[in-house]
């Protein structure tokens, strides 16, 4: 996908100065808005063998990355500087085995009727799980790999869907 940098819109987050500022979306309206982001976690075949066997030092690799996920999304207004604080309705963090790295592709789905959109939201949820999910198995291996966190699709808002 070819962007024209021309016809782009004004950076929002930075004022007449060219300081940073949070955007003020008071007087936008409150719509539905649904973002979804992935990203995957490579590793060695016996690594994800251990994880799917629930062979690991450190207990339930998965359930506690999707849990760290979810943890995550309601966060990121404390993580990401100009985010604003919203109220989540609804965050779902899938994790799937991908045999094919090997590894795990991990999903997350993020919902909101509000002013602005949940993208940086799902995406943190993904980053954080990616780590927890490092973490919990940089025991069995140290060279796992974080790739490809990517937003996938967003509805909703004045700027329309997006998927990608």
């Amino acid at each position: 996908m070819t962007q024209n940098f021309s016809e782009q819109p004004a950076l929002t987050h930075l004022d007449e100065q060219g300081q940073a500022q949070m955007v003020d979306v008071s007087a936008k309206v409150q719509t539905v808005r649904q973002a979804v982001a992935e990203g995957k976690v490579r590793m060695s075949r016996a690594t994800f063998e251990a994880i799917a066997a629930g062979n690991t030092p450190k207990g339930d690799v998965l359930g506690t990355a999707r849990l760290a996920g979810i943890m995550a999304a309601k966060q990121t207004a404390n993580l990401i500087p100009l985010c604003h604080p919203l109220p989540i309705q609804k965050v779902e963090v899938q994790i799937f085995p991908a045999p094919e790295l090997p590894g795990y592709r991990i999903e997350a789905t993020v919902k909101i009727k509000a002013e602005t959109g949940v993208e940086m939201e799902a995406l943190t949820a993904v980053s954080v799980a990616a780590l927890t999910l490092y973490d919990m198995a940089k025991a069995l291996e140290k060279s796992i790999c974080i790739e490809e966190i990517r937003l996938i699709s967003k509805t909703g808002g004045k700027s329309g869907d997006y998927s990608g």
